[in-house]
């Protein structure tokens, strides 16, 4: 009888325990994938570093934004600044290279919406491309500088004198990377 009262015992307290994970494996799934999920988007950065070593600036600029809308911080808004510095530095240097081949390839880079771009393709002169990259980049620099300014002056003027020094030990290609200690 005791064997039987034990067997029974064991039966319900298994029984018992499957109930629980039955019932806690969502929850425990859940806090995984949100773990997960978290530091999935918090390479936001890490990926514009590459995007912009490939000098695809479109979406080196895209993934900075999304690190500026999930995470706001001084920080982040630096780093979309230095893009669009990045992206501005590199068109001075194709233009002062007289490779205006590449000024387009950049431009359309920056416009391109996707597949539907092949059949009906944006044309515009390389010069004039760049001229409005010019433009729009400065202006949108300056924007994200102030923000970034405004949550955190001492930090910004850390960062830029980072960059500044970045910029003057590689003047020839300071565009294509970032400066040491920005792998945020």
């Amino acid at each position: 009888m005791k064997v039987l009262r034990l067997f029974c015992s064991a039966h319900m307290l298994r029984g018992t325990v499957l109930v629980i994970l039955v019932f806690s494996l969502p929850i425990l799934l859940s806090v995984d994938a949100a773990q997960a999920s978290s530091e999935r988007e918090r390479d936001h950065l890490k990926r514009a570093k590459v995007f912009l070593a490939a000098g695809d600036y479109k979406r080196a600029l895209d993934a900075c934004q999304k690190e500026v809308e999930e995470a706001p911080s001084a920080e982040s808004y630096v780093y979309l600044t230095y893009m669009y510095h990045a992206l501005d530095g590199y068109l001075d240097h194709l233009a002062k290279t007289d490779r205006w081949v590449a000024v387009e390839h950049v431009y359309l880079n920056l416009i391109s919406r996707g597949a539907e771009d092949l059949a009906d393709p944006p044309g515009v002169l390389a010069r004039m491309a760049k001229e409005i990259v010019h433009g729009s980049a400065q202006k949108y620099s300056d924007i994200s500088a102030a923000m970034a300014t405004k949550l955190d002056e001492r930090t910004v003027l850390r960062l830029w004198k980072q960059q500044t020094a970045w910029r003057a030990d590689n003047p020839d290609g300071w565009w294509a990377g970032l400066p040491s200690g920005w792998d945020w």
